[in-house]
């Protein structure tokens, strides 16, 4: 079929064609060679041992109870920081998305303020702020809050408090640009047929918003998964999510294949979440393409 097609095409529409294969062929190489390739080989890796092919990485999961606790606190984090994210993204990005004139350039500038500095330098800051003789705690004991530090870190809170900071825009941003493409109209003619505030948000603009909110979860989701520096800094070892483990089978034990099957277990759940995802909402709503 797709050979009829071509004998159809002017020799204009293939030159077009032959020269938008070659503008990407540099990108597909570079994705071959810095994605599919290693995916490929940590694939192969993952099934590798001492005597050559081998299931015990896997079979792992099954037995160590490491592998399994280690993702359950992984996944207890990713889901809170989500839903502590679109908490506190959904009131400003509604907000900014709202505002006229300068004030929204004003709010996204704040939220994407914390790009200008690392992680590592964020996550340093927050162990200030957060330790026993910190900013928080010397200031609840000095107004009389609490009578003691409370313990802010080298737990799960500081790692959730921290992670939150640094991916907070990734939820906000989705948001935006979801809710700047809802008509005002819609809510006008809402409001119109006698809806009050509240009704014609929950009735109109909240289902409309959907697809960010999607979008900013499975992100902000994802994204924390994978975190390493902050819940290493934070956790003070009683925060072992699957990005340490991955490194503590390298570093220590030199476990390539144990490591390498760690990895491809997140990707595969990683995968099922972007299922799920594309269930709930289909990408090209997500992506503002329908």
């Amino acid at each position: 079929m797709t050979k009829n097609v071509t004998n159809f095409l002017s020799p204009e529409e293939r030159r077009e064609r032959r020269m938008i294969l070659l503008l990407l062929a540099p990108a597909l190489a570079v994705v071959g060679l810095l994605l599919i390739g290693p995916l490929i080989w940590m694939g192969w890796q993952s099934f590798q041992g001492p005597d050559g092919f081998t299931l015990d990485h896997y079979a792992r999961f099954l037995s160590d109870t490491v592998y399994l606790s280690s993702f359950v606190q992984t996944f207890r984090i990713a889901f809170v920081v989500t839903i502590a994210a679109l908490l506190l993204g959904y009131p400003i990005a509604y907000v900014a998305a709202k505002s006229q004139g300068i004030w929204p350039p004003i709010i996204l500038g704040m939220v994407l303020l914390p790009f200008w500095t690392s992680v590592l330098v964020r996550a340093y800051a927050w162990l200030i702020l957060l330790q026993r003789r910190g900013l928080v705690n010397t200031m609840l004991i000095e107004t009389g809050v609490i009578d003691k530090p409370l313990i802010l870190v080298n737990n799960e809170f500081g790692t959730v408090m921290a992670t939150l900071h640094i991916l907070l825009p990734f939820m906000v941003l989705p948001l935006y640009a979801t809710m700047k493409k809802i008509p005002a109209e819609l809510e006008m003619a809402g409001a119109s047929l006698g809806g009050g505030g509240w009704l014609v948000f929950r009735s109109v603009f909240l289902p409309l918003s959907l697809p960010g909110v999607i979008a900013g979860s499975v992100l902000v989701f994802v994204l924390t998964l994978g975190f390493y520096i902050t819940p290493e800094l934070l956790g003070g070892g009683r925060t072992f999510l699957v990005s340490m483990l991955v490194s503590r089978n390298i570093e220590l034990y030199n476990e390539w294949g144990a490591a390498s099957s760690i990895s491809m277990v997140l990707l595969l759940l990683v995968f099922l979440i972007f299922r799920l995802a594309s269930m709930l909402i289909p990408f090209e709503r997500i992506m503002g393409t329908r």
